[in-house]
């Protein structure tokens, strides 16, 4: 499958998840495992209903939407959407692994892609909204595809300081190490929907309503429950932001890094993994009236 070219509001986007997406497949199980929970719970909260035709924004390697068809029965359909190549092919891989012939994948920008005219009952995501250079163009893309009395749901993060999971490494990263400056509000970015109120001004402007935004937290096993310590310091080091700052390091400062974070996450090993706590919102809307 040739890359998807970088053209484009999100160019920048869909280099960045072409040139990533083949850390997230060395990794897949291990980042499954840890955010599966939450997907989980977006899903229940979304009501899925055998029969339903749903898209699902931002598939990665295609974990949800294979979940989701399972929900929607061979009576329904799925259809995944991502900006990145070597994602989707792993993504295409599992389905067929599953005999899943009528799986759809397409590796397109959900924000400009025309999807089709209420081709959709239902728009889910987990963690995959946050990344549009221009979300409220995106959303009302989105929109134009949901048939009427359709509905979005989707998961993702609430701020920085809510998430212990990603704050407690990133903490000790900075003081052995300058790391980028926060994206600026309002940019895409993991942290970029954890102000509630942006979220609701974006789907009102981009016309949906009956929206509801309810917090999802919990904790979550760093690195998958089987999984070491080791592990754990190695998906936060190789997965999170403080990766791009690491690119560049000299091999001494990667390990007073590696060294800072082993000692900050440590005191939260246990025999089921590396555990620490996550703040998220579910968030959902109607597209109009049925």
């Amino acid at each position: 499958m040739q890359t998807l070219e970088a053209a484009g509001p999100n160019a920048e986007q869909i280099t960045y998840w072409n040139e990533r997406g083949h850390q997230w497949i060395a990794r897949e199980a291990l980042l499954d495992e840890q955010i599966a929970p939450l997907g989980l719970a977006a899903m229940k909260k979304a009501g899925i209903a055998a029969g339903e035709r749903v898209l699902d924004v931002g598939c990665g390697c295609g974990q949800t939407t294979l979940e989701l068809a399972a929900r929607v029965g061979t009576r329904g359909s799925v259809t995944g959407i991502d900006i990145s190549t070597p994602m989707l092919e792993r993504a295409r891989a599992r389905a067929a692994e599953r005999g899943l012939a009528d799986v759809r994948f397409v590796n397109a920008d959900a924000q400009s892609t025309p999807l089709g005219a209420a081709a959709f009952d239902l728009v889910f995501s987990r963690f995959g909204m946050m990344f549009f250079a221009d979300p409220k163009a995106a959303f009302a893309n989105l929109r134009a595809s949901l048939a009427r009395g359709g509905r979005v749901f989707f998961v993702c993060w609430q701020e920085l300081a809510r998430n212990p999971w990603i704050g407690v490494p990133l903490r000790a990263a900075a003081q052995q190490i300058e790391l980028p400056a926060p994206p600026a509000v309002g940019t895409p970015g993991p942290f970029s929907f954890a102000d509630p109120g942006r979220v609701r001004g974006i789907l009102e402007g981009a016309g949906f309503s009956a929206i509801a935004i309810e917090p999802l937290e919990g904790e979550l096993v760093v690195g998958g429950s089987r999984g070491r310590l080791e592990q754990a310091v190695e998906i936060v080091l190789q997965m999170g932001p403080m990766a791009a700052a690491l690119r560049e390091a000299s091999d001494a400062t990667v390990a007073r890094v590696t060294s800072a974070v082993r000692e900050a996450i440590a005191p939260h090993a246990t025999p089921n993994g590396v555990i620490l706590g996550y703040a998220a919102w579910i968030v959902g809307a109607s597209s109009g009236a049925a």
